[in-house]
């Protein structure tokens, strides 16, 4: 079993983990030793046991914050998944795309060319 030294609030501890564990402990250890630190720097010098006490207390009350978030994550997904099956099971809205009826686009194409025609015509009288 590997023994792992790691510091918290600048006080050196040995801790025996199980094989492949130690990356796992070293990043507890950074982030208890964080609370640790900022402990120390607002208190001052505490007894080992409150140190860590606190600073374990401080961990939790964050812990507990980020699940509440999750939960609350959590059932946004749930409500957004059930809202994504409810509308599975309708028809596709209908959406409608308006279409050129034939006739008029024969009728604007025979405006335009009757203007090219006049403006031909205009064209050749200016020239004369």
């Amino acid at each position: 079993m590997p023994q792992v030294e790691i510091t918290i609030g600048g006080r050196a501890f040995e801790v025996a983990c199980q094989d492949g564990e130690e990356p796992f402990l070293r990043s507890a250890a950074v982030m208890l030793d964080t609370e640790a630190s900022a402990l120390s720097a607002h208190i001052g010098r505490m007894p080992e046991a409150r140190m860590l006490l606190m600073a374990g207390l401080m961990l939790a009350d964050k812990t507990a914050a980020l699940e509440d978030k999750l939960r609350e994550a959590e059932a946004r997904a749930d409500d957004l998944g059930s809202r994504v099956t409810a509308l599975e099971g309708r028809a596709p809205a209908r959406v409608e795309v308006p279409v050129v009826p034939a006739h008029v686009a024969d009728t604007l194409a025979e405006i335009a060319a009757r203007a090219e025609a006049i403006a031909g015509q205009i064209e050749q009288k200016l020239a004369d």
